[in-house]
This record gives structure tokens, C-alpha cells and sequence, in this order.
């Protein structure tokens, strides 16, 4: 009842911050168009646009962190916690686009540039600085063990980096009156942005097609396994994620038990929570005596 009474306390502290992150970046993204549009400048409404991908993103990440505390039903036996997975490679891909289209218009910008107002985009992008870090400090603690997370996390921490380059934009447009500076620090934004999104696009098509987890040590997992009393063999082992938080594995363990003992398969699972984060451990237990073949005992069932 503990572990269920603290599970839900964080989900309530991820809504609160997920509710505020909305609110702020969309007033911001008005605040950023609306100014970007007075002051002609595509850096601002490239901000802007990624800004809006954010909201997407946070949107996608909050739904899925609802829905992953859904109950299992008879059609989906492990409920609907892989939503989280397919959230974050959807905000990965969403961002993908969102800045294709930006760098085609920053390209045909460079090539015939136009004046900008360095004032308002200096004082819009600095609001940005301030809501884009508000808002990443809502989930800095949670994104070390939650993709879905660090997904919301990464964006936010982005653009707060970005606004402060376009600050430095504007400055750099008043001092020199390079207006050149614009589409070249709108093509500055995505090539970071795509730079920060590489990582969690790969990690979620992993986690989408039940790779092993980051931070999951097979080797060292399966050495536990074969080193544990009366084992003398192991096979069929399988590690993936359940969702962006919970890890599952099963595997076959060929032993010198004659009668299954409680004890030893709930003090192996224990050991795989504690220590290497699984939290779904499904072992099946095998007898070595006898003539018994169990049929993914194979090569191609081994690691």
C-alpha cells in the first residue's frame, strides 16, 4: 500500500507540473508569435514554432503518464503502459518535422534577408529564458528514470539555451546591423534542437520495438542468474521495457530443485528489483534430471 500511496503522490506531482508547463508555454508561444510577426523576425517565430512543438510534446507525455495508470483488462494484460514509449518517439518525430519545415524557410530567409526589431526580440526571447528554465525545473528530478520525462525535460532545457541565443541575436542585430543574423540563428536553433532530440528518438524507437532498457546490464544480469544456487543453466531470457519507468524480464532456469521452492524464486526476483531496477520478473523453473527438452531451450532462443 506504500509503494501505490507514493506512485500515485508523484503522478499528482507530474500533473501539477505538467499543467503548469502547459499554461506557461502557451501563453508564451502567443506572446512570441504575436511579436515575432511585429518584428518580422523568423528567429522569433522559429522559437515560436518549436515552442508549440513543446506544448505538443508535454501534452503527449502528460496523456501517456494518465493513461499508464490504467488498470490491465482481459485485452490489454499489462494495461496501457507502453502509451509512454509511443509518446515520446511521437514527440521525438513531431519535432523532426517541426524543424524540417523551419530550416527550409530560414534557408530561403539567407537568401534575401529583411530588417528586424533587435529590441523586441531581444525582450521576448528573454521571457523565453525564464518560462523554458521555470518550466525544465518542473521535471529536472523525475527525468533521470522516466524517458517520457526527460523527453519534456530535454525540450524545455533546450529552449531555454535557444531563447538565450536569440537574446544574443538580437544584440549582435543592433550592434552590427547584420540582419543576416536572424535566418542564420534560426538554422543555429535547429541543428541544436536536432542535435538534443537524436538521443531520445533513439532511445524511443528502442523501447517501441522492446530492446534492453539504457542502464540494463545483460551480462552482468545473466551472471547473477547462473552463479545462483541450484542453477545450472539458464536460457529464453528476455529483458524490455513494460514502459518508459518499468522494466520486465523473463527467462527459464534450469535447476537441481525436485519441487519449487517459494522462497528461492521470490528472493531472486527481489535481488533483480533491488539491484538492477527490473520490476516484472517472470521465472520459469526447470529440472535438470530426466529426459526433459524444454522446446526454447535452442540457439536461437540464447543471447
Amino acid at each position: 500500500m506504500t509503494h501505490d500511496h507514493s506512485h500515485h503522490h508523484e503522478i499528482n506531482n507530474y500533473n501539477r507540473s505538467f499543467a503548469i508547463g502547459i499554461a506557461l508555454n502557451v501563453i508564451f508561444v502567443i506572446i512570441e508569435i504575436s511579436y515575432g510577426l511585429v518584428a518580422d523576425s523568423l528567429a522569433l517565430i522559429a522559437d515560436a514554432g518549436h515552442n508549440l512543438s513543446d506544448v505538443m510534446s508535454l501534452m503527449l507525455a502528460w496523456g501517456a503518464n494518465y493513461l499508464a495508470t490504467k488498470h490491465p483488462t482481459r485485452k490489454r494484460t499489462y494495461g496501457l503502459r507502453k502509451v509512454t514509449i509511443m509518446a515520446s518517439l511521437l514527440s521525438a518525430v513531431l519535432l523532426l518535422v517541426a524543424m524540417g519545415g523551419i530550416a527550409w524557410e530560414s534557408l530561403e530567409r539567407l537568401s534575401s534577408p529583411k530588417p528586424v526589431d533587435g529590441v523586441i526580440i531581444i525582450v521576448v526571447a528573454a521571457i523565453g529564458v525564464v518560462i523554458n528554465t521555470a518550466t525544465a525545473l518542473l521535471f529536472v528530478k523525475g527525468q533521470k528514470h522516466d524517458l517520457n520525462i526527460r523527453a519534456a525535460y530535454l525540450h524545455m532545457a533546450a529552449d531555454a539555451a535557444i531563447s538565450l541565443g536569440v537574446v544574443v541575436a538580437g544584440i549582435a542585430i543592433i550592434l552590427t546591423g547584420w540582419i543576416w543574423l536572424d535566418p542564420v540563428i534560426s538554422l543555429l536553433i535547429v541543428v541544436a534542437i536536432l542535435v538534443g532530440t537524436w538521443q531520445l528518438l533513439r532511445d524511443s524507437i528502442d523501447l517501441s520495438i522492446d530492446a534492453v532498457p539504457q542502464g540494463i546490464d545483460v551480462t552482468h544480469i545473466q551472471s547473477y542468474l547462473k552463479d545462483l544456487e541450484y542453477v545450472t543453466d539458464i536460457h529464453d531470457l528476455h529483458i524490455w521495457a513494460l514502459s518508459t519507468t518499468e522494466t520486465a524480464l523473463t527467462v527459464h532456469l534450469v535447476t537441481t530443485l525436485e519441487v519449487i521452492d517459494n522462497s528461492f524464486l521470490r528472493d531472486t526476483q527481489e535481488h533483480l528489483h533491488q539491484h538492477f531496477n527490473i520490476a516484472h520478473t517472470t521465472i520459469q523453473i526447470e529440472n535438470e534430471a530426466g529426459d526433459y527438452q524444454c522446446v526454447l531451450n535452442r540457439d536461437e532462443y540464447r543471447l
